[in-house]
């Protein structure tokens, strides 16, 4: 196919523009596909604001951001036609991590971790565009009764599917979830129906708190605005209190706060999991109370993407195990989307999760 397309092309922080450019061309292990929906990522809005570099050779664009989108495919490369993997028409989502599966990390089957990889929208050309390129082991088959948008949000739930196996949930488990955004929020649905006895769900805004209680969260606690009724000034007896004294035997957080992941030591428990998820900044480091972590036999575990989970992903979507659609408060044209980053980062609207229609 060629031609021209619109897309939203990043230079350098604040300058992205809307332009016509090229339709991408298809290698033969490739897919172009038609792009639906693209959820804006809080990485994108670090890529946009100059806070993080993309993993592009020099670290600069210009580029196509975007990694979690949907699409139709529109043309099918040599190679996953003669293994009649996909047709024009399919409806799909994208796996922006496309690893090599040759180098000595996928052969042990840490593919998130592929020496080779390129990402959608990092590395290579992404999803705030009319098309797209991917390998064709990057895509998965959309449920018939999965809308593109409801789509878009595949990638982050995959993600926090993965963080979950991490956690090895048992039954009953108190599990606190620090930061209410739209993982965390799938968070609280997957962790309800993996068998958690109570799930606590901690933050700093009222309105992701309630959508949180919707979404199945037993407590709601709010540790920065005093008129809250769920606010506390002492989050360890908050927790202490509610567990008789035992603490978490889970802790997960999907934030980047420094001061919230290390409060993650103190509320939990004994033989607990704490699982890091959230991004901190480059320089940041987290303090540990390394004797009582050691005293109570705690286990640390970082998730780091999606290996894997993209099946379970799939079937969570359609059988409704997560409902994603009152995550997506914001929905905006591509010719919007410079408004719509800065939109999601000053979270003005009470924003939760954002998706571009295309």
């Amino acid at each position: 196919m060629t031609g021209k397309m619109k897309a939203q092309v990043f230079y350098e922080p604040l300058k992205m523009k809307l332009e016509e450019i090229d339709i991408p061309k298809m290698a033969d292990d490739q897919v172009l596909v038609k792009v639906k929906a693209c959820g804006i990522c809080g990485s994108d809005i670090a890529y946009y604001y100059g806070d993080s570099p993309l993993e592009t050779p020099d670290g600069k664009g210009p580029l196509v951001l975007g990694h979690e989108f949907s699409a139709e495919v529109v043309e099918v490369g040599a190679l996953p036609t003669k293994l009649g993997l996909f047709k024009p028409g399919d409806r799909v989502v994208l796996d922006p991590v496309q690893y090599c599966n040759a180098c000595e990390i996928c052969k042990r089957g840490y593919v998130n971790l592929c020496e080779k990889k390129t990402v959608l929208g990092v590395s290579t050309n992404g999803g705030f565009a009319e098309y797209c390129v991917s390998h064709y082991t990057g895509l998965h088959k959309l449920p018939d009764n999965v809308s593109f948008e409801h789509g878009a949000l595949a990638e982050p739930l995959a993600d926090a599917i993965y963080a979950l196996r991490k956690a090895q949930v048992a039954l009953g488990d108190f599990v606190v979830v620090i930061g209410p955004g739209a993982i965390g929020l799938m968070m609280v649905q997957l962790l309800k129906s993996s068998g958690a006895g109570k799930v606590a769900l901690i933050g700093t805004r009222d309105y992701r708190l309630e959508t949180g209680k919707e979404m199945g969260a037993d407590v709601l606690i709010n540790t920065k605005e005093k008129d809250s009724p769920y606010y506390t000034a002492d989050l360890k007896k908050t927790i202490g209190d509610l567990t008789d004294g035992k603490f978490a035997d889970v802790v997960m957080t999907p934030t980047g706060s420094v001061p919230a992941m290390e409060s993650a030591f103190t509320i939990s428990g004994r033989r607990a999991r704490i699982v890091f998820f959230g991004l901190p900044g480059a320089n940041d480091f987290i303090k540990i109370p390394a004797l009582d972590t050691i005293f109570w036999d705690k286990t640390i575990l970082f998730s780091w993407l999606a290996p894997l989970t993209w099946p379970t992903a799939m079937q969570a979507l359609g059988n409704k195990l997560v409902d994603v659609a009152p995550l997506i408060t914001h929905s905006m044209k591509l010719a919007d989307l410079v408004q719509g980053i800065a939109d999601v980062k000053s979270r003005s609207g009470d924003v939760l999760k954002a998706v571009v229609t295309i």
